[in-house]
């Protein structure tokens, strides 16, 4: 689930479940509007669930068009350590989704 807001700022969540052994269930982020895409960039901390400790850095640029309410674009992931030496390179790969509206 993806938040937008008006201001130029974003919330990111999954299920806290989705991972078993690392605690990645929240990302913060910035976004822009270029022309009829949003380019933006959010970014999540991982903590190890059993010793709370601090696992890796993620940023995960982006870039979608919207149409209507649905939208499709690229998302790609990098993961480094504390001291900023990358362990995870996840190249662009295809995302979309859609609004969410109530009934």
């Amino acid at each position: 689930m993806y938040v937008f807001n008006a201001d130029g700022t974003m919330q990111q969540a999954n299920p806290d479940a989705g991972d078993p052994t690392t605690s990645d269930s929240d990302g913060k982020g910035i976004w822009i509007a270029d022309g009829s895409r949003i380019r933006g960039k959010w970014m999540e901390i991982t903590a190890d669930r059993t010793t709370h400790k601090f696992v890796s850095r993620g940023e995960l640029p982006f870039d979608i068009r919207v149409t209507g309410d649905t939208f499709a674009g690229t998302l790609s992931a990098r993961f480094y350590d504390s001291n900023g030496k990358l362990l995870q390179d996840f190249p662009a790969a295809r995302v979309n989704g859609k609004r969410l509206k109530l009934p």
